[in-house]
């Protein structure tokens, strides 16, 4: 990328906001329509953000023909991990027989293939809000043109669907490029709020496809052991809900799941067993003294306990009762811990199992059925 192009680089403090690709994508098409029908290409286009207030981009790549103008915005999320930071968001927008103005995807912009997101199977990924975002800023651009013929808005990507393979598109059935995204038109820095939302969606797609029984997995690795396990599972049925626990859970609950495997390993289960349904390492650490009473309850002395209390992570406390031949009580113990709390959190709703596996995939404990209906 030219270095005069490139959004500016991110602050390590995680201060600085930045913009989605729902708001690149609409000033893109803005600073487009006003070239079409002005014939000027504008140095700078301000918009008007979901959130309220405005903010005002510099197209890039500008190019004109007969009946059309295009130009792109570079992708700036601010100090949000985005993996989409620095991409060129285009629009070509064109006269076209017809009123209105019709909104495509082009290179690099998904295609919908599954139901359960909210757009037309076969149409672009390009979420409501944004849309209604281009719909608006093109048309007030437009003015009073479009009361004589139509404009068409092609959104494109170049690189998107590279991009898109680190993102769980390819899970949520977008295949091709990245998503339009955005509610709010600015990325909060290191914000939980899309991953949650993420989260909830890819249930919401299992659903729609057919799938009442779903495994949700606190990480990939987790995941990968979950696939082989429950092997007789479709792909979309596996759910990478990270630290949200609770949300996944309360999604399943909603979305008609019948079934849901929690599958994880001991940090996770250790915090899950104790009702924490949202398991991010900071200002929740593992609970030392809390298993320490779990292996307690399974036959630790006091040396052990005490060991236990002491430990560094959940992992020590494993190799702990590893160490003491516990691990089958405690294990048993904690998934049947976690697979209660669950059963609690949805209010018994739902049929849960819960799955802990170590570090190489191997099932150390193993809790299901409904409210106070455990098996091990």
């Amino acid at each position: 990328m030219d270095e005069d192009l490139a959004p500016p680089p991110r602050d390590r403090r995680g201060l600085r906001t930045g913009f989605t690709t729902g708001s690149c994508a609409t000033a893109a098409a803005k600073a487009a329509t006003i070239a079409l029908v002005g014939s000027v290409s504008p140095g700078t286009v301000t918009i008007a953000l979901p959130i309220g207030g405005t903010a005002t981009f510099t197209p890039v790549r500008w190019a004109t023909g007969d009946g059309w103008a295009s130009c792109a915005v570079v992708k700036d999320a601010g100090d949000d991990p985005d993996a989409t930071h620095g991409a060129f968001i285009h629009a070509r927008v064109e006269w076209q027989d017809g009123a209105g103005i019709a909104l495509a995807g082009g290179e690099g912009v998904g295609v919908v293939t599954l139901p359960g997101l909210g757009l037309e199977v076969g149409g672009p990924a390009i979420n409501p809000v944004p849309r209604q975002m281009i719909v608006a800023e093109v048309a007030e651009a437009a003015g009073a043109a479009l009361a004589r013929r139509g404009l068409r808005v092609t959104i494109t990507v170049p690189g998107g669907e590279e991009i898109a393979r680190k993102t769980l598109n390819g899970r949520l059935g977008i295949i091709g490029g990245i998503s339009i995204l955005g509610t709010w038109g600015i990325v909060k820095p290191y914000s939980t709020a899309s991953w949650r939302a993420s989260v909830v969606q890819a249930v919401q797609v299992a659903a729609a496809n057919g799938q009442r029984e779903v495994a949700l997995c606190t990480g990939s690795r987790s995941e990968k052991f979950a696939m082989r396990y429950f092997g007789h599972l479709p792909p979309i049925a596996f759910v990478e809900m990270g630290i949200f626990t609770g949300d996944a859970l309360r999604a399943c609950k909603r979305a008609g799941v019948r079934w849901a495997a929690v599958c994880g390993m001991v940090g996770k289960f250790a915090k899950l067993a104790q009702g924490r349904m949202q398991t991010h390492v900071a200002g929740n650490q593992v609970d030392t003294a809390f298993l320490a009473e779990v292996a307690a309850g399974c036959g630790a002395g006091p040396d052990l306990h005490a060991a236990i209390r002491g430990a560094n992570t959940a992992r020590h406390v494993g190799e702990l009762v590893e160490e003491a031949g516990l691990e089958v009580a405690f294990y048993g113990e904690l998934a049947a811990l976690t697979h209660a709390r669950c059963v609690d959190h949805v209010q018994g709703r739902l049929r849960i199992e819960a799955v802990l596996f170590d570090f190489g995939g191997r099932v150390l404990g193993r809790a299901a059925g409904t409210m106070g209906g455990v098996a091990s």
